[in-house]
Order: structure tokens, then sequence, then C-alpha cells
């Protein structure tokens, strides 16, 4: 998807067709997986305009959002759709600005296990809101394509075409048997529950964003796949604190679910280093930790 692909003049349209009042400026635009415009409306209101490929989930992610919202949690409040826009698919929330990188006093692990715990107390039940399948690649062990790896979302490229590493691509098989013999009910959760997407003020969440990411999986493999740049202390120390907030103590099979989770979000994102040829340092690292990591998930 390119920025340029949705113009100012479309935005407005949409915005009069679903917000009942035009857009007067473009604030910012940025792109990744989608385009996301701050926009200016008549009458002072502020709004972020996200526009993606249309996609059935994005109705149940939006759903989350919102109840999530009336639930008094730090998300901004969607406002419309999902609706077209051109060849795309458009949602509309309020802008909340401010916040900024987790105060470096706190406990990352444990600030970032609470958010995420009270996020999924929160949350709807899966049966509540339309389908949120199928997940993001990430999480994507269950993909429904014929090769090892799933598609990725932000690159145009077959994985399993690229050959090897071996161990990598050894290490995915046998992730994908230990999550397919995870039992236990799913929950709503974020899964790109990582920096980028919580914005803090001091020690309490001021913001979360990418509401794109809303997945419905057992709730020990939700919290696995968080903080996936975390090293093995830090992921234990999460998995504790993870715990405590939910006042629960989890059976060893779900702590080797949360392990597995964790490991392939890692084994995926190092993958896609690979198949680009990039020198990437987190490929390195996780060549180290894969065996503990593994021995962890029981896989």
């Amino acid at each position: 998807m390119t920025g340029q692909a949705v113009d100012f003049e479309a935005l407005n349209a949409w915005c009069r067709d679903h917000l009942g009042v035009s857009a007067v400026r473009e604030v910012s635009r940025t792109r990744h997986l989608s385009v996301v415009v701050v926009l200016d409306l008549a009458g002072g209101r502020r709004v972020v305009v996200k526009c993606r490929p249309p996609e059935a989930r994005i109705a149940g992610c939006t759903a989350v959002q919102h109840a999530l919202w009336q639930a008094g949690y730090p998300c901004p409040r969607p406002l419309a759709g999902p609706f077209p826009l051109g060849p795309f698919e458009a949602t509309a929330e309020e802008y909340v600005g401010g916040g900024s990188a987790l105060d470096p006093a706190a406990d990352t692990a444990e600030s970032y296990a609470r958010a995420l715990a009270r996020l999924v107390a929160l949350a709807p039940a899966p049966d509540r809101v339309p389908p949120l399948a199928p997940e993001p690649p990430w999480v994507g062990w269950r993909h429904a394509g014929a090769g090892l790896w799933p598609v990725p979302d932000d690159m145009d490229a077959d994985l399993n075409a690229q050959a090897g590493p071996a161990w990598l691509d050894d290490l995915a098989r046998r992730l994908r048997r230990r999550l397919a013999a995870v039992d236990g009910p799913p929950v709503i959760g974020h899964a790109d529950w990582d920096a980028h997407n919580v914005a803090w003020r001091g020690r309490e969440v001021c913001v979360v964003h990418d509401w794109d990411s809303v997945v419905a999986l057992p709730e020990a493999t939700i919290a696995g796949a968080a903080l996936p740049d975390a090293g093995i202390e830090e992921s234990g120390r999460f998995l504790a604190a993870y715990q405590r907030a939910r006042h629960a103590s989890w059976s060893a099979p779900e702590q080797e679910a949360y392990w597995a989770a964790g490991l392939w979000h890692r084994a995926f994102n190092a993958k896609k280093s690979v198949t680009r040829g990039a020198a990437d340092p987190a490929v390195r690292r996780l060549a180290q930790e894969a065996a503990e990591r593994l021995h962890r998930s029981a896989a």
C-alpha cells in the first residue's frame, strides 16, 4: 500500500459521508501496513483515519476497541467504519496524543504485563464480536497455507521459497506442532504488545494503539507473543508478572504454550530478516536463545 493511493479529497468525501463533517487539513500521514492520516475537521475536532486493504476481521477488531473504550481502557474511541474508501477499507477514531516511552525506572516486564492483563480482563468474550480470524502472521501458527510459514503482511515474498537456515525452519515445524496441541478457551487480547503500540505517562498507560492486531487465542499464547525483543530473563519476569496480575497460577502446559508462542513470534521475525538478507542482531540472539526457549516450550 502506498500513502499516495489515498488523496485528501477522497478522505474529505469519506469524512463527510461517515462523520458528517468535512476535513479541513491533513496534519500528518504515516504508512506501514496501512495508511494512517491525522485530519483536522471543520468544527475543530481532530481524528485519525486508517486505510488498509479490505479484511473481514477488521469489523471484529473495531468492535473490540469500542467495547474496551466503553469499559474505560485507554484506547482511542472508534468513530466510524470499517467502510470502503476507494479500493481500501477505512476506520476513523478520535485522535489521542501524548505519552512517551516507559519510564526507565519502571520494571518493564511488570508494567507491560499489568497493562495487557487489564486489557484481557476487560475485553468482551470472543463470541460477542465478529470473527477475528485469521490471526496476523506473527501469531499465525494456525495459518491455512500449504507451506510451513504464513504469508508475511509487510513484504512481498514467499518465506517458504527461502532455503533455511535449517535450524530456523526446524524450529518453526516443532513450534507449529506444539501450538496445535494447545488446549484452552480463547480470550481476546492484543497480539502486537510492544513499545511502539503502548504510550505511557510515567508508569501508567496513556494510550494503546494498533487495534488491527486484536486476536482471539488461548490466553497463555497471547501473553507469550508480547515483548518479542525481550531476552529470556525478561520473558520469565513477564510470565510471572502476568500471572500475578490475573490472579492465576498456570499449569505446566500453559506455561509451555507461553514460551512456544513467544518463540514462534521471534522465529517468524527472524525468517523475514533472513529472506530480506538483512544482518539482524535479533537473528543471532535467537540462535543463541533458541535451545533454552525450545526446552521451556516442550516442543
